[in-house]
């Protein structure tokens, strides 16, 4: 149980961390799936 909670604290201090890169990744991906999706009506 030590080991889960101290992975649980270790992923939470990464997210912390680099939430700004998460969410720029998050933006691309919304991007890209958004120009496919419109992409898809003129394609």
């Amino acid at each position: 149980m030590q080991t889960i909670e101290s992975g649980y604290r270790g992923l939470t201090l990464l997210v912390d961390l680099n939430w700004d890169r998460l969410l720029y990744v998050a933006t691309i991906a919304a991007a890209l799936g958004a120009g496919a999706f419109i992409g898809s009506f003129y394609g």
